[in-house]
């Protein structure tokens, strides 16, 4: 009897590890989720900053030179 009990407690033990794992796994998952978006918003933002700075130049008719 006590093989089948140490078996069945493994298991479970087993399975609350797994779930733990795939806890963290979700939080990093969320945290990834958000660092991406910082990101992209800040891309677009000096995206915007560059297309006004070309729009000026070109409106002056300036060169880079």
């Amino acid at each position: 009897m006590f093989w089948p009990m140490l078996a069945i407690a493994l298991g479970f033990l087993g399975i609350a590890v797994l779930g733990l794992l795939g806890i963290r796994v979700f939080i990093e998952a969320q945290r990834l989720g958000r660092q991406v978006t910082h990101t992209t918003q800040r891309i677009n933002r000096a995206a915007e900053d560059l297309e006004r700075a070309a729009t000026d130049l070109a409106r002056t008719g300036e060169s880079l030179r």
